[in-house]
């Protein structure tokens, strides 16, 4: 025990192997809906599902080992909420529902490039060029925008809301039993976060399956068992198309974008929780860059989508992890986990209903929850000032709305230029964004 104890500095930081190994077991379970959530997402646009948890697992455990050993730290790494909404309905989706219409294996090219510029990103001082140009209070709106439209895939998940006649968009049958099962399980995970419970949205997710199987929805396959693969996903990302077709320059921005302030708020938010802010920063701050856009890298080749830091390790670090150690503890149960695939299966498969709707009642109670989390930043918006959270509001709107990640940041940049210029404000406005107003201009005229 003093080898990992030396190297990861433990004492130091006023922990223990005890300690870290609790906070880091804390922090998977804490985050473990993932392994249900993400194979069901990404097999929506047609890939495998034992492929897609098998990428999630390993793209994973492998960032978090990265984090753990380059830069030390607490934080574990997996593919992003909101994220993989966007690779599924977005670059893979139907055009006529709005989505780019391109083959799962283009997305994942598109995540591999976005992770290599993040990758050069991380290892350069561009990257706090690129944070300076965005307002805060645009960082802000769009990650409450995405945090709507996570909600929103989860209701339609549960069935709880559905399209309707007129209002496009409804309240579903609640006596149905796939409704009821996921919002017993939303229950349980919305009563136990009050309380501060470790764990409630897997929780919620354990009680929808419960709830499910009462009504002969939920059918266990099994317990044990790895992954069988009807089709690997590994090494079949396609990059070609990126660099051919021009409508993936606004796939590539929205996906750098998301990567970085993501992982930057992340890093922020657990190291200040931690106590290892130094005026501040975050010591090792490229390392942990470089871990999330390796990851990203790496996901990308085993099959997934963008790899990140996840807020929840703040749960882990809330029971005393501080170093690397219990990181490390995570990627273990991330690749033990792999070893459970039968229950994951059942948990994530989808319900077919009688007007040919398929249903995922028992991953929905996380999905309908995490878009709450994005939600508490909204409170540090200057509501005094128009010109700051008027343009705050249409990503919010626009992206649950439009399901389209790409249009709400872009129409919410083109309206904080036109606000800002029109007061009389113009030099607030950072000459990057009148760029980026401009291409979203075009692609809005000339791109379909």
């Amino acid at each position: 025990m003093n080898r990992p104890a030396t190297f990861f500095h433990i004492a130091e930081r006023g922990s223990d192997v005890r300690r870290e190994v609790v906070g880091g077991a804390t922090t998977f379970f804490t985050l473990s809906y993932i392994l249900f959530v993400q194979p069901a997402i990404l097999s929506s646009c047609g890939m495998d599902h034992g492929a897609v948890t098998l990428a999630t697992c390993v793209a994973g455990a492998f960032a978090t080992l990265l984090m753990a050993f380059l830069a030390n730290q607490p934080i574990a790494l997996a593919p992003a909420m909101g994220h993989n909404i966007f690779f599924a309905f977005t670059i893979c989706g139907a055009v006529e529902a709005g989505g780019y219409g391109y083959p799962w294996q283009s997305a994942l090219g598109a995540v591999f490039v976005s992770g290599s510029l993040f990758v050069l990103l991380s290892l350069t001082g561009i990257r706090t060029a690129i944070l300076d140009a965005i307002p805060a209070c645009l960082r802000v709106a769009i990650a409450v925008g995405i945090g709507l439209l996570i909600t929103l895939v989860g209701l339609e998940y549960a069935g709880i809301v559905t399209s309707a006649p007129g209002t496009f968009i409804g309240l579903g049958d609640l006596r149905s039993p796939a409704v009821i099962a996921s919002l017993a399980g939303t229950a349980a995970a919305l009563a136990l976060m009050g309380r501060g419970v470790i764990g409630a949205l897997l929780v919620g997710v354990a009680v929808s399956a419960a709830t499910g199987s009462f009504f002969g929805l939920f059918h266990l396959e099994g317990i044990f068992g790895f992954p069988a693969i009807a089709e690997r996903a590994a090494f079949r990302f396609d990059i070609l198309p990126v660099f051919r077709d021009i409508t993936f320059l606004p796939i590539l921005f929205v996906l750098l974008f998301l990567d970085l302030f993501d992982t930057i708020g992340t890093l922020i938010g657990v190291g200040e929780s931690a106590g290892l802010l130094k005026d501040g920063k975050l010591p090792n701050a490229k390392a942990a860059l470089f871990s999330d856009a390796a990851g990203t890298v790496a996901g990308a080749v085993l099959g997934t989508s963008t790899v990140t830091a996840y807020i929840e390790s703040a749960a882990g670090v809330a029971e005393g992890a501080r170093t690397g150690l219990a990181s490390v503890v995570t990627a273990g149960l991330f690749i033990a986990s792999l070893a459970f695939y039968p229950l994951v299966r059942s948990v994530g498969g989808g319900i077919e209903t009688a007007g040919g709707v398929t249903l995922y009642p028992f991953i929905a109670p996380p999905l309908i929850v995490v878009g709450s989390m994005l939600l508490r930043s909204i409170r540090s918006l200057d509501w005094d000032d128009p010109t700051e959270y008027l343009p705050a509001f249409i990503p919010m709107v626009v992206i649950p709305f439009s399901f389209s990640i790409t249009d709400g940041i872009g129409f919410g940049f083109a309206a904080y230029v036109l606000l800002k210029t029109t007061a009389g404000r113009a030099r607030e406005v950072h000459a990057v964004l009148y760029v980026l107003v401009a291409l979203f201009l075009i692609k809005l005229v000339f791109l379909p």
